[in-house]
């Protein structure tokens, strides 16, 4: 599956109040997700003594893919393509790599 696939079929699913028109809601969507992603890592450590299984991987696996959901969303509300931010993306990271300031601090590095 394809970035634009994705984010056409994920459109799909997408049900929240003033929909093409509320990027706020997506975004705090996000962040809870993230949260969960974060959740479930501390929980490795705490109750598997950081030991991933097959299962356990399957169980974040699928958080990851409501952070992308709402990274989808999120997207879509502004207008960009997720192939788009991805693309921007690795051009920032091999720009920065290029330069040796991948490990610096700041945004505009």
């Amino acid at each position: 599956m394809t970035f634009e696939e994705y984010q056409k079929q994920s459109r799909k699913t997408a049900h929240y109040p003033k929909i093409g028109e509320n990027f706020v809601y997506p975004v705090l969507g996000l962040t809870g997700e993230a949260g969960e992603v974060a959740e479930k890592i501390k929980k490795l450590f705490r109750n598997k003594e950081g030991v991933l299984s097959d299962d356990y991987k399957l169980e974040i696996a699928k958080e990851l893919g409501d952070v992308l959901w709402y990274l989808s969303q999120i997207a879509t509300e502004l207008n960009l393509s997720l192939e788009q931010v991805a693309q921007l993306n690795i051009e920032k990271l091999f720009d920065r790599e290029t330069r040796g300031v991948i490990k610096s601090e700041g945004d505009n590095r």
